[in-house]
């Protein structure tokens, strides 16, 4: 968790598969860029989809839901060698070859799988993971020789886990969605277990897979995490 008043940067982290950038533990990202400026904003687009339900002949109908559609974020930001932004130099190298980095990064295919990466976004509070689907490149300026010293990028992402995780997390009490909870004063392992498996007796093996050395003394504002319940049992 990041310290109170201190600055954060967005930092973007490419992962070649979406159950590695699921991982609470984070494996190591293929590879990451942080901002030298934080967007001014970012649009959160949120899609729920229906069908009409009318029949021939009839005054209405309520309309059907068919899909909940994956939540889309876009935002800009800044890349300059100008040197006017506070702690940074002028560079007469401009920006072209940092943009390009990013621009492989996020639209790139990965060798191992011929697919776009996988990321995760995080800044403050904002925590997202999906796949790029567009990034407008604009150079605003140059040097006399025509290198840019400053671009604006626009990226935008669309929300992807993997289908296994989709498919429980619309039913969000589903053993087989992994969940992680922030302890209450007075709660029990043994009654988190019934709460989310619907069997206490997982206890041992949740308490063995968060190396909890005395679950009886859980603290409140502790993380525990609780894997899918094929996974408690294969660890049983």
């Amino acid at each position: 968790m990041a310290e109170e008043g201190k600055l954060q940067k967005l930092l973007i982290m490419a992962f070649t598969h979406a159950d590695l950038a699921d991982n609470h533990k984070a494996s190591a990202p293929y590879d990451k860029f942080q901002a030298l400026v934080n967007p001014e904003n970012y649009a959160l687009d949120y899609k729920v989809e229906f069908k009409d339900g009318q029949g021939q002949g009839t005054s209405g109908a309520q309309k059907k839901f068919t899909i909940k559609a994956p939540e889309e974020i876009s935002f800009e930001f800044l890349f300059d060698s100008t040197g006017v932004i506070d702690g940074q130099q002028y560079d007469s190298n401009g920006v072209y070859d940092k943009v390009q980095d990013l621009k492989e990064m996020l639209t790139g295919l990965e060798s191992s799988t011929h697919e776009p990466r996988h990321f995760k976004l995080t800044w403050g509070k904002l925590l997202f993971k999906g796949r790029c689907t567009s990034l407008n490149i604009a150079y605003k300026l140059f040097n006399p020789d025509g290198v840019p010293i400053r671009a604006i990028c626009k990226a935008s992402f669309k929300g992807s886990i993997e289908e296994n995780l989709r498919v429980a997390k619309d039913n969000l009490k589903s053993p087989d969605l992994t969940h992680y909870r922030i302890i209450k004063k007075g709660e029990t392992l043994p009654l988190l277990c019934f709460t989310i498996y619907g069997d206490s007796a997982y206890y041992i093996q949740v308490a063995a897979v968060n190396k909890l050395s005395n679950f009886r003394k859980l603290h409140a504002g502790e993380e525990i995490f609780f894997p899918p319940v094929n996974k408690v049992t294969e660890a049983s």
